[in-house]
């Protein structure tokens, strides 16, 4: 039950991630690529990070603090006034929070991701694909971005794999934290009986889980045993054939 329960807390953190890329912060800012240029050269927008491959992206903090360059913009101020106001008093903390900040530079693109795991990239998209994990945000360009917190996701449904279960299963397993997440967030949204049917499921599934890894450590100790008491004996039959073989080279010489 601790992995399922990690499980919960690793969605969740994920779930809190945010992020967008230049072409998704335009769209919902309004803003041209002209404006958003002008204001990254003035510094009055900057990206919250990078990923490996120097794709920028931004945070939905960066939005509202568009909304406070628009709102100066209303009131009349041109936008090399807006530039010295902001480097005067700056730009109040829930725009550029650093922890968000933080979180935002760990972001990984689908090749990163795949290396940290050791998947290829075509894995991580099938998994997308079957709707088992969720990029953080996919751009108008088609790139992806994980979060870091995703390592630990993958190596967690590659451990699923290794205990027999399918994609398919490894979906509905995934599908039910997610409903999880969404009763623990707000329990009255759903009905008692849909909640405790899923909740039944959950349990199944973790008890199901606990007999499949209870068989493989059974498993795994009797091939342990077998194992070392096989190396030996064939590490001394090895031994028996080099004597035989330096044996047979003493005779010849004689």
């Amino acid at each position: 039950m601790k992995k399922c329960v990690l499980w919960v807390l690793a969605v969740a953190t994920l779930i809190g991630s945010k992020a967008m890329a230049a072409d998704e912060l335009m769209e919902e800012a309004r803003i041209t690529v002209k404006t958003l240029k002008e204001w990254d050269r003035l510094h009055l927008l900057k990206p919250d990070g990078f990923t490996k491959d120097q794709i920028p992206f931004y945070s939905k903090e960066t939005l509202e603090r568009i909304k406070h360059i628009k709102g100066l913009l209303e009131l009349g101020y041109g936008i090399r006034d807006i530039h010295k106001i902001i480097k005067r008093i700056g730009i109040p903390k829930t725009f550029h929070d650093q922890n968000k900040k933080a979180e935002l530079n760990k972001f990984l693109t689908v090749g990163d991701l795949a290396d940290r795991v050791g998947l290829s990239p075509r894995a991580i998209k099938h998994w997308e694909n079957k709707g088992i994990i969720e990029p953080d945000m996919r751009s108008k360009g088609g790139f992806r971005l994980y979060s870091e917190i995703y390592i630990y996701l993958c190596n967690l449904i590659r451990d699923l794999q290794l205990f027999g279960y399918t994609l398919e299963e490894i979906k509905e397993i995934s599908d039910l934290f997610r409903y999880f997440l969404a009763i623990k967030n707000e329990l009255e949204a759903y009905s008692k009986e849909e909640n405790t049917q899923t909740l039944n499921k959950m349990l199944e599934h973790i008890q199901a889980l606990f007999e499949r890894m209870k068989l493989m450590r059974e498993g795994i100790e009797r091939w342990e045993d077998l194992l070392k008491s096989k190396k030996k004996e064939v590490m001394g039959f090895k031994n028996r054939n080099q004597r035989r073989s330096e044996s047979k080279g003493k005779g010849k010489n004689e």
